[in-house]
């Protein structure tokens, strides 16, 4: 629903305060009650949830932008002290909405637009109209103290923010169900938007890594739901702000434009919003629009609708006939033996897909469309091309399973092909392996190649999937051989990259060196660790480090480090005031083999001048990744659960999470247990009724696992190291 507003606000009398509200301050402010009472402008009318107002005494640093010859001022808020801190948000900020006026071809429709870092705030950011609201993490920023992982943070949270204006703002979705039309259509902007503001950033190529793969990994899952599902209660409608909502939708609309092409895409939103604007629409208004653009050519509803009214996805098997491929399709589950289990879909688990190849001739031009009502399609093979590839860029949210020869073939041509075909093939071959329906044997031996890879995106698929193998390898005979063969394909890029960062150094590359480097720390690599351990050591006596790679150097510098160590990066802790570098700090201090110190910090994080509410679940999930102190933590969830949900209710969509982020590598059946005896407990999960059951599917899915292809890792490693 949606009204205008006008806002009165009450606050102190001393000049530092402010009160700021959707809309500018109109008249002077009146004395009134011991302080005083400041009056804002009329809005334009607005849902509810947008809505926002607040007094503080921060200071800000401004800007204006231009909305079609008219100056908008733009302004970023923060406590005094952090006031530097806001001015990278400032720059980025005003290139991307200048973008976004002009994609969109409508103005921004507010008079001024403000932008505020919050110390403490449940949520990573809210694009409340005219006031958006942040954690401090999510909008500050200085080279000085913050790593390249920190300024992408601010680019790409803003450009998804200011996103909003247009999509969800001044067009919302009628009802929650339809909540993916806000986040998922930011979600997909803000790279759009992101790399107008820094187009050296590559953030188009780190789209798979970054939105698609997760998604991917838990939309194969059967505690996963469509996109678009009922939602009648407060818990439901929090729950739904998921991966499934953000990061699936974003991907299926990459889709769309991939196959409709980028300026119908475009002109079609924009009709949708001119259409809509000020009020409210659901998913089949905006295909409605999109379709209007394209013609009858496509069908857009049955299209995009295959991939928003049922969960999951398809996965296309591929058999060679002649020169002829046979296509087929099936719902793809991370454990097959789940599929008597899935719940029934409205469309019988088909979709109509939009089949897309490259070869070494280049992309093709054509879509192949493969319609869910279809049982195959036969594709002929293009005249003289030496290999072919489908799904081009993984542009299609569907997976693709070729013959053993075919995957042979592509591994024996990877570095010929584009980094987005790359990355989209050691991701599939290993999701692919994990649901058995190919051998570990063919993304295993995909993996040699990365000897001679220097990319991020390649080398972030890759340490995501030779990571989760390891987390389950761990406690079993032939991990070391593993961690051994991890160390010998990184061992090229690890010396080229080294622990120096290089004055001309593209943001990519400093991305690249810290996967790498904490790949090769994971798997104990002593070179690394030995590293990691000399730079903390030199950060004690001289506080310097560059920020890139401070986070490595607190967490392995940390890890054999003494009582007396452990004490003095406390002290630090408890001074620092920058928000991502206390994070930095807290990564170190939970990553001690000292289980009296984790406890202690444990105890420590009860009190919130030590961990801010907000950092509450992250400090649990970073003690859980220490296998020290993952019983630890087990135990203590379960112990203070009722103090918890005293504490954030739960109606607290990330105190649900809390069961999927520390039981991420359990793999017994006695823990799987522990955790059905404590569901039957505390049957009540509110907001996190879906998050237990995506837990307990992934333990159910490690101890498959472990039955099923550990033994096949075993046989390859032994006998690739020997």
């Amino acid at each position: 629903m949606k009204a205008t507003y006008t806002i009165h606000l009450w606050k102190p009398s001393d000049p530092n305060y402010i009160a700021l509200s959707n809309y500018p301050q109109i008249g002077n402010e009146e004395d009134y009650a011991g302080g005083k009472l400041v009056h804002f402008q009329e809005t334009v009318s607005m849902s509810t949830y947008l809505t926002c107002f607040i007094v503080s005494d921060f200071t800000y640093t401004e800007t204006f932008f231009d909305n079609n010859g008219t100056q908008i001022p733009f302004r970023v808020y923060a406590t005094p002290e952090q006031l530097e801190k806001t001015k990278y948000a400032g720059t980025v900020g005003k290139k991307a909405i200048e973008y976004y006026i002009n994609y969109f071809d409508i103005p921004y429709p507010l008079p001024k637009l403000d932008m505020v870092a919050i110390p403490d705030f449940s949520s990573g950011a809210m694009e409340h109209w005219g006031l958006v609201t942040y954690r401090e993490t999510a909008l500050l920023y200085t080279p000085e103290t913050h790593s390249t992982e920190n300024k992408q943070r601010v680019l790409v949270v803003v450009a998804h923010e200011l996103a909003h204006s247009w999509f969800g703002n001044l067009v919302t979705m009628d009802w929650w169900d339809n909540l993916w039309l806000n986040e998922g259509f930011a979600s997909y902007i803000e790279y759009k938007g992101g790399h107008a503001a820094e187009p050296s950033f590559g953030l188009m190529e780190q789209f798979l890594v970054s939105e698609m793969h997760p998604v991917l990994n838990l939309d194969a899952k059967l505690s996963s739901h469509p996109i678009i599902q009922e939602v009648g209660t407060p818990d439901q409608i929090t729950e739904v702000f998921d991966t499934i909502s953000y990061n699936k939708g974003a991907s299926i609309l990459r889709m769309l434009e991939h196959t409709v092409g980028e300026d119908n895409f475009r002109k079609g939103v924009t009709n949708y919003l001119n259409k809509f604007k000020y009020g409210n629409a659901v998913t089949n208004q905006l295909w409605s629009e999109i379709q209007d653009v394209v013609g009858p050519s496509i069908n857009i509803d049955e299209f995009m609708g295959s991939f928003t009214i049922q969960m999951g996805y398809p996965v296309v098997e591929v058999t060679v006939e002649g020169d002829k491929y046979m296509l087929k399709q099936k719902r793809f589950l991370n454990n097959p033996d789940d599929v008597d289990k899935q719940k029934p879909s409205p469309l019988g688990y088909k979709w109509t897909i939009p089949i897309t190849y490259i070869t070494d001739k280049g992309k093709s031009n054509e879509v192949i469309w493969f319609n869910r009502s279809n049982d195959n399609i036969v594709i002929e093979k293009p005249k003289d091309i030496k290999w072919l590839k489908f799904n081009a860029h993984q542009a299609g949210y569907y997976r693709v399973n070729y013959p053993k020869n075919m995957w042979n073939q592509l591994g024996s041509i990877m570095n010929e092909l584009p980094i987005s075909d790359r990355t989209h093939l050691l991701e599939e071959a290993f999701s692919i392996a994990m649901s058995g329906e190919i051998s570990y044997d063919i993304p295993l031996e995909l993996t040699k190649y990365l000897k001679n890879e220097n990319n991020y995106a390649p080398w972030k698929a890759a340490s995501t999937d030779l990571l989760n193998i390891y987390k389950l390898l761990q406690s079993t005979k032939y991990v070391q051989q593993y961690k051994n063969y991890v160390i010998n394909i990184l061992t090229p890029i690890y010396n080229n990259l080294s622990w120096v960062i290089g004055v001309d150094d593209s943001h990519l590359t400093k991305l690249t060196r810290v996967v790498v480097l904490k790949l090769a720390c994971a798997m104990d690599y002593d070179v690394a660790l030995k590293d990691a351990s000399n730079q903390l050591d030199n950060w004690f006596i001289n506080r310097t480090a560059p920020p890139d790679l401070r986070e490595i150097i607190y967490q392995y510098g940390m890890k054999t480090a003494d009582n007396a160590k452990w004490e003095k990066m406390f002290k630090i802790f408890k001074e620092e005031t920058d928000a991502s570098e206390k994070l930095k700090l807290l990564r170190g201090l939970t990553s001690v083999n000292n289980p009296s110190l984790l406890t202690r910090m444990l105890e420590f994080s009860k009190d919130e001048t030590y961990i801010r509410k907000q950092d509450y679940f992250t400090f649990i999930v970073m003690v859980s990744r220490n296998p020290i102190g993952l019983p630890l933590v087990w135990d203590y969830v379960r112990e203070h659960w009722e103090a918890l949900v005293k504490r954030f209710t739960l109606n607290d969509r990330y105190l649900g999470e809390i069961f999927p982020g520390i039981t991420t590598s359990f793999s017994t059946k006695i823990k799987l247990a522990e955790m059905e005896n404590f569901f039957k407990m505390y049957p009540e999960a509110g907001a996190g009724t879906a998050a237990r059951k995506r837990a307990l599917e992934n333990v159910r899915n490690n101890i498959v696992w472990l039955s099923k292809y550990k033994d096949t890792v075993d046989k390859w490693v032994l006998s690739s190291s020997s």
